[in-house]
């Protein structure tokens, strides 16, 4: 028999795994019967190991420190534009947020010495290694330009170091995206080309949103602009990531604490461009909306990121296409 099995209890199946039929032109035609495989991992657990890192350290250093690097570039800009209170601002919250970023970051490391042992190196290779050094470089310039801010001493050398404090303000602000970007993790490393724009966004939406929290309102005009600025580049960053993911960014899609935060930047930084120039308590609760919603931003793209190393779908998606996109490119040439 060419198209059946007969089986002990008299009946007749077709063979499960092809069908062959005549074409016309004399030549065998073959459809398969049996489904193609769908890749599954062995009983479904993660092909990577998730990262041990924990949300309320890494996902608040990334928040503080982008806060910190940005609120030091807009407090040198307010320095040399003449508004010495909202320059102030910038620089004390500057150095709160950077001393709340790194006991986040020596917390998860778990001894202090760890981070003293990165200095020994300098790896360009290494996002870790620069960040070290990064906020090495920061770290004094903000203390002492804060310092000299709030008690009046050394006006010339606080003034040098609230300028310094700004120019390396937005490595700090954005070195931390290239650190998530290096790992593993398949929403962070896939997402490496608009993840820097977004957390540059989200960062200066942040000061912004401080400088309007506590700045008094007729020199707040450059935290205005800065939120509406880094508002629209998170927006815009976020939603070319998820187009270019495709079905990679389901995690993010899923993500309440990303959306939260989208919403509260977009609300913050309209309040504060309109009502929050004439209102003081209206540009607090902008200033208040945009903290918050960075906030929101940094924790949603941790956990995006840990659910994405948790499923092994999108560890080997991403690899599926790349390896076919290697197969067309070859075919062409």
């Amino acid at each position: 028999m060419s198209q059946t099995d007969v089986r002990m209890d008299g009946s007749a199946e077709l063979r499960g795994e092809r069908e062959a039929t005549p074409g016309s032109a004399g030549r065998r035609r073959e459809r398969l019967l049996v489904p193609k495989a769908e890749f599954d991992s062995y009983y479904g657990r993660p092909v990577l190991h998730e990262p041990t890192w924990q949300a309320p350290d890494i996902a608040g250093y990334l928040f503080l420190g982008g806060l910190a690097g940005a609120s030091s570039t807009l407090a040198a800009a307010a320095e040399l534009t003449g508004r010495p209170r909202l320059a102030r601002v910038g620089k004390v919250g500057a150095v709160c947020a950077l001393g709340g970023s790194l006991y986040a970051l020596i917390h998860d490391l778990g001894r202090p010495e760890r981070f003293v042992n990165m200095l020994r190196v300098f790896k360009v290779t290494s996002p870790m290694s620069v960040g070290t050094w990064l906020l090495s470089a920061y770290g004094p310039q903000a203390g002492l330009a804060a310092a000299a801010s709030l008690t009046g001493v050394a006006p010339g050398v606080g003034r040098a170091a609230t300028v310094g404090a700004g120019l390396v303000g937005p490595a700090v602000a954005t070195y931390t995206a290239a650190l998530i970007c290096d790992t593993a993790v398949p929403a962070w490393h896939e997402g490496y080309r608009e993840m820097p724009f977004l957390f540059a966004g989200s960062a200066t939406a942040s000061a912004g949103g401080l400088g309007m929290f506590a700045a008094p309102l007729d020199e707040a005009g450059p935290a205005r602009r800065a939120a509406v600025l880094g508002a629209a580049v998170e927006c815009v960053a976020a939603l070319r990531m998820e187009r270019r993911l495709g079905p990679l960014a389901e995690p993010l899609k899923r993500s309440r604490l990303l959306r939260l935060g989208e919403a509260l930047s977009v609300a913050g930084a309209v309040a504060g461009a309109t009502v929050g120039r004439r209102s003081r308590v209206a540009a607090m609760a902008a200033g208040a909306a945009l903290l918050a919603g960075s906030a929101c931003t940094r924790f949603g793209i941790f956990q995006a990121g840990m659910e994405s190393a948790r499923d092994p779908r999108y560890t080997v998606q991403p690899q599926r296409r790349r390896l076919a996109k290697t197969r067309a490119e070859r075919d062409l040439t």
